[in-house]
């Protein structure tokens, strides 16, 4: 990542600047994670490094998960603190449960 350029936070209504701040890190996190997995790979010798490589795998795949459930929880706070009535508030909620219907 030494080589990208950092991204470029807009400000929106989907999420505040922290919290994409705080998913950026993670994915960058969980992307020296992978980083490292690949390097495994391609330094394995024997089977017994298989298991190194499954755990690690293992630990970018919950990364990414507790990311994927950072997302909603930011976004259903961010949307209802936003809500100016509770049929709003209702409709935030109401699209948080179909991303996790759709997606889990």
């Amino acid at each position: 990542m030494a080589d990208t350029p950092p991204l470029k936070i807009v400000t929106g209504n989907a999420l505040s600047d922290t919290q994409k701040k705080d998913l950026l890190h993670r994915l960058a996190r969980i992307e020296g994670q992978l980083r490292g997995v690949q390097k495994l790979i391609a330094k394995a010798e024997n089977p017994n490094d298989c298991e190194g490589i499954a755990q690690q795998m293992s630990a970018a795949r919950k990364a990414l998960d507790r990311s994927f459930v950072t997302l909603l929880t930011n976004s259903l706070v961010t949307h209802t603190e936003k809500a100016t009535t509770i049929e709003e508030a209702l409709e935030s909620s109401q699209r948080a449960a179909a991303l996790l219907e759709k997606f889990i």
